[in-house]
């Protein structure tokens, strides 16, 4: 499974491709901390899953999930972020989401969603 990482905070982005890293059968193929790069790499790399911030250095992990649905409606996306409000969630899962994680709570949570994408091999919200 190729997954992106899109994450403005150095030490979060780390830990995170460290955990992903533990993972049998995943392969990060990219991260970016900003929403430009972000969009451009997932649509040349083409991963199967982006894991998504919804705040970065420039633009909104939002904005990066919109075009994603929109122009690879194929990548399965993971919203991890610090904004975990109901109303950010029903925005995410509105707009296409897979998963969406409050990351204080439910940073290793990434680590089940990634195995229930894989074992289903199809995305389904939650």
């Amino acid at each position: 499974m190729r997954v992106f990482v899109v994450e403005d905070s150095t030490i979060v982005r780390e830990r995170l491709l460290e955990m992903l890293a533990e993972i049998e059968g995943v392969d990060v193929v990219g991260d970016a901390d900003n929403a430009d790069e972000a969009v451009e790499r997932i649509l040349r790399l083409k991963p199967d899953v982006a894991v998504l911030d919804i705040k970065l250095k420039r633009g909104s992990g939002i904005g990066v999930l919109e075009q994603i649905h929109r122009q690879a409606p194929g990548v399965a996306t993971i919203m991890l972020t610090n904004f975990a409000s109901a109303e950010h969630r029903q925005r995410c899962l509105s707009a296409g989401a897979n998963y969406f994680f409050d990351k204080t709570e439910e940073f290793e949570s990434v680590k089940g969603a990634l195995q229930d994408l894989r074992a289903a091999g199809a995305s389904r919200p939650h």
